[in-house]
């Protein structure tokens, strides 16, 4: 692939745009060499007004999403794709979200360009654990972590039962679940199943992997063994 057309599917502009920017010198080697349009690739040495490059194709990243973004290109309002670098929503391949979280829901949100791992990462096959921290309206009952562990639990409008599901409480108002499959808006709907509303939802951790001390609104790509953790065959 050319340097120039490299560029160009990364985001960086139009094949004009970024053959604009070889002609005025703003695209070098680590050494600050000018480069042209059609010398050989090698991302990791190409430098752009000083930077290097952004991530190469199969790209992953972690987002730690705040309330009141939605993961909709299309929502007219604030967006998951405001908090990254505007020139990663001309990607090509393009980058989406893997699922979604609502609005008011916080946390863990992986993005990807690399659509087998996406759908590797979604599938039901995968059983890929889901941890929430909810904080409820009421009280907690103490009969709620059966009713959700029974396999029997039916959401409104739905006639198949969720799969089992662990939950934990934290404190009266406070409980974590450990969920394997995404139903829409499944923890509130859980919740509401019980006879309680979700005041406030958080997503700590997706399989292995956890925010850790990523602020919130901020990202971070994925590396190989964050990928490895993801995957983790071990119960959150």
């Amino acid at each position: 692939m050319k340097l120039v057309k490299h560029l160009a599917n990364l985001g960086y502009g139009s094949r004009k745009e970024v053959a604009w920017m070889f002609r005025e010198g703003r695209v070098t080697d680590a050494a600050g060499e000018v480069l042209y349009a059609d010398d050989p690739l090698d991302h990791g040495s190409v430098r752009v007004d000083g930077q290097p490059l952004d991530p190469p194709p199969g790209l992953v990243l972690m987002l730690h999403k705040p309330v009141g973004y939605t993961c909709s290109m299309k929502d007219p309002g604030r967006i998951v794709f405001d908090l990254l670098p505007p020139r990663f929503r001309l990607r090509d391949p393009a980058l989406s979200t893997v699922g979604r979280l609502d609005r008011d829901t916080t946390g863990l949100l992986l993005l990807t360009d690399d659509g087998a791992l996406l759908h590797r990462i979604v599938s039901p096959k995968s059983r890929l654990a889901k941890v929430y921290e909810a904080t409820l309206a009421d009280a907690l009952r103490g009969d709620e972590a059966g009713r959700f562990a029974s396999g029997a639990l039916l959401l409104e409008s739905e006639t198949t039962p969720l799969l089992p599901a662990r939950m934990d409480a934290l404190a009266p108002r406070r409980a974590r679940l450990v969920l394997h499959e995404g139903r829409y808006h499944q923890v509130r709907r859980m919740f509401a199943a019980v006879g309680n509303r979700v005041a406030a939802l958080h997503r700590p951790q997706v399989g292995g992997l956890a925010l850790g001390e990523l602020p919130e609104g901020h990202w971070r790509a994925l590396d190989a063994a964050d990928l490895d953790r993801l995957f983790s065959p071990e119960t959150p």
